[in-house]
């Protein structure tokens, strides 16, 4: 009976040392991958890599299609470097039998990705073309092709469908086939997302406006005060007055200062002269800007603004606003942002 209080003691020893031995072989196994040093050709292969992909799902693909020597080599490489987290998804053009390191390198280089199309958060339409036009397409075609695409019950063809992503078309690709795979893209998204349901009143069309406006008006991080405020100017009746809005229809990407003549501006994408929200998106949001849409951040702030780049706030005091606002301009003058008016 004396010697039964050792059992339990002798089988977590033994347990340690199964569990020791296990990561000890793990790390052996490991280090030992099968990688090829010099050893390379000049026969290539497409790779065609998912979105959300995981470095284990590409490094099966690498070795399964003869890129790599072992699966294990490349998932080494890619957990120690940082770079790994920036590989796109879509059709990559690799050569065979190279070592793991040449293959991320070969990954992470643009010129391998046939007919790569870069839709960049909060773009324009017209922005989209042009990349589409870069990447070889016809201008009369794409425009042809809108009417066809398939689309969501509810939204139309003009702003905000062309999800931001990475694409790469291979070569004979159409027109309408390139859109409408942002489009499905796009799709994919709001239905994840819940904004196909709508939420609180609003509309999937009105939820992806507001995105749109919420993406162009602040870094992530504030995305869900920045959703607040226009709710919160909604409910009082107050005009939207985003500066976003006039560049929209101005076409002045990366603006800072809005002049006082073009707040006057006619257009019902005017939020200074109109109530309420646009008529429609002004660009293509993010996914973090379509969930802030829907999940603002609860707060009684009706202005904001970003006094120096990285430093927006948020008040209801109209008083403080203008405070700010003069802080603002200093900064504006003293070159912080960039271009001065």
């Amino acid at each position: 009976m004396k010697n039964r209080p050792l059992l339990p003691l002798f089988l977590a020893l033994l347990f340690i040392a199964l569990l020791t031995a296990g990561i000890h072989e793990i790390r052996v196994n490991v280090a030992s991958a099968p990688d090829y040093v010099k050893e390379s050709t000049s026969e290539e292969v497409l790779i065609d890599i998912a979105p959300g992909a995981t470095g284990s799902d590409i490094a099966n693909m690498l070795f399964n299609n003869g890129v790599v020597k072992s699966s294990e080599s490349f998932f080494r490489i890619a957990v120690g470097d940082s770079r790994s987290g920036s590989i796109a998804p879509g059709v990559h053009r690799l050569q065979m039998k190279i070592s793991a390191r040449q293959a991320l390198v070969q990954l992470l280089d643009s010129a391998r990705i046939p007919g790569l199309v870069v839709v960049k958060e909060g773009v324009w339409r017209s922005e989209v073309f042009a990349q589409l036009l870069k990447a070889g397409f016809n201008a009369v075609e794409l425009k042809k092709s809108l009417p066809l695409l398939l689309l969501p019950k509810g939204f139309s063809g003009r702003e905000g469908i062309f999800f931001p992503a990475h694409y790469s078309f291979p070569s004979g690709t159409l027109e309408l086939g390139a859109l409408q795979s942002m489009v499905d893209r796009f799709t994919t998204e709001i239905s994840s997302t819940g904004l196909l349901a709508g939420a609180d009143g609003f509309s999937p069309m009105q939820l992806l406006t507001i995105a749109s406006l919420i993406q162009a008006e602040g870094d992530e991080i504030d995305f869900p005060k920045i959703s607040q405020v226009i709710r919160n100017r909604l409910k009082v009746g107050m005009p939207l007055q985003l500066d976003t809005t006039i560049h929209f229809v101005k076409g002045t990407r990366g603006e800072i200062f809005l002049s006082t003549q073009s707040t006057k501006l006619n257009s019902p994408y005017n939020t200074y002269m109109h109530y309420g929200l646009p008529p429609g998106p002004i660009g293509s949001p993010g996914r973090a800007a379509m969930e802030a849409s829907m999940n603002p951040t609860a707060g009684d702030w009706i202005f904001f603004i970003t006094v120096k780049p990285g430093d927006t706030r948020f008040t209801a005091s109209n008083d403080e606003f203008l405070r700010w606002k003069k802080e603002y301009e200093i900064n504006l003058r003293a070159g912080l942002f960039g271009k001065s008016p």
